[in-house]
């Protein structure tokens, strides 16, 4: 048996500032966790967002189209 086998671990007990840059620390953790998870959200939705600008955009376009004299019609 090798003398690393034979070692205890050992508790270590924390300050009360440690614990509470510690607690800081699991709280921002848990606020960029949410953060992210809000920002995947907010790009799915921009990307709906953006194809239905662009199908509305294609949507107006063929109607200007429609509407426009051609050039055989203006002579």
């Amino acid at each position: 048996m090798s003398s690393v086998e034979n070692i205890e671990p050992v508790e270590v007990k924390l300050s009360k500032k440690q614990k509470y840059i510690q607690s800081q620390l699991d709280d921002l953790r848990n606020k960029e966790e949410r953060l992210m998870f809000q920002l995947d959200q907010i790009k799915a939705a921009q990307q709906v967002f953006n194809q239905a600008f662009v199908e509305a955009s294609k949507e107006v376009a063929e109607e200007v189209l429609e509407e426009s004299p051609t050039t055989e019609e203006v002579n």
